[in-house]
């Protein structure tokens, strides 16, 4: 296993010095923000991590390696290469076997991240099920992965386009709990409400840092959910975002996009049709959660040396 992974050398240093180390995924750069945003956003999200004490390891896939942090001319790579396949679990071992360029999602990126030995990813919103799911059984492969794969994932909770309902229902049968970091509320990606409860409250990094040690000393594999809303300042109207969706998903459905292109494709148009807001918003939540998954890699590092 060891000989598909490949390190820079600023993380392989964190790694071997037991430092705090927190994954990033190359989906939300190759498939979620256009150029030149999206690759400032890399760099920048970097840079939070680093500030916050931890430091940052970009995943992706690239000539049959799984490359734990990425150079800045690989980053440029991931940016503005057209070609650069989406990479879920499913698709991980095609990719490296190929040597084709691969972005890695939520879920193959956690799979990295515990191959690698780290515990703590930042991304912007998980995957879920999606609205009629129970006619299309369109279900992320997030979910199955967040019950089996022990990462904690720092998120604005599900991207807003799917069922919260049904995704939290998922969660909740794989035994994966959902943490509301400062909130009550199960964040909705763009919008800081979405009308349904957390697990769990948490207040401080040391708090879900322990609850990270806790779980794993016990033996219970599996992820968590670090449930991290949008700030206020750039956060969205819950109500406005969910009309601007219902019209998206509408579009989506006359145009007969599916499976792995229907979240690209409805994060696109709502781009579109909120004239850019939901971008910025995007790009607001990703550097938020950054944050707060470096305080808390700190914390839990600190914890498990403790223990």
């Amino acid at each position: 296993m060891k000989s598909y992974l490949s390190y820079t050398d600023e993380v392989r240093h964190a790694l071997e010095n037991n430092l705090p180390v927190v994954a990033l995924e190359t989906t939300i750069i190759s498939h979620g923000m256009p150029y030149p945003q999206n690759i400032e956003m890399a760099k920048e999200v970097e840079q939070i991590i680093r500030d916050n004490g931890a430091v940052p390891a970009t995943i992706g896939i690239m000539n049959g390696q799984i490359k734990i942090g990425l150079s800045e001319s690989e980053l440029e790579e991931f940016a503005t290469n057209k070609s650069v396949e989406k990479v879920s679990r499913r698709d991980f071992p095609y990719i490296l076997a190929s040597g084709k360029i691969g972005a890695t999602t939520v879920a193959a990126t956690m799979i990295a991240a515990q191959l690698a030995g780290i515990r703590v990813f930042a991304t912007g919103g998980i995957g879920g099920v999606h609205r009629e799911g129970e006619i299309t059984w369109d279900v992320s492969a997030d979910l199955t992965e967040l019950a089996q794969t022990s990462v904690a994932v720092v998120c604005a909770g599900a991207k807003s386009i799917l069922d919260l309902g049904r995704t939290l229902e998922y969660l909740e049968t794989q035994g994966v709990p959902v943490v509301g970091y400062r909130t009550d509320e199960f964040p909705s990606f763009f919008a800081r409400k979405s009308g349904f409860g957390v697990d769990f409250r948490m207040d401080t990094p040391e708090q879900v840092g322990t609850l990270m040690d806790t779980k794993w000393k016990l033996g219970m594999e599996g992820g968590m959910i670090i449930a991290n809303p949008v700030p206020e300042s750039d956060a969205m109207d819950h109500n406005k975002i969910e009309a601007v969706i219902q019209q998206a998903l509408t579009e989506a459905k006359e145009n007969n996009i599916a499976g792995k292109k229907v979240t690209p494709f409805l994060l696109d148009k709502v781009k579109q049709l909120t004239e850019g807001k939901s971008l910025q918003t995007n790009i607001a939540l990703v550097k938020h959660n950054a944050a707060v998954a470096a305080q808390i890699a700190a914390a839990y590092n600190a914890k498990s040396k403790e223990s």
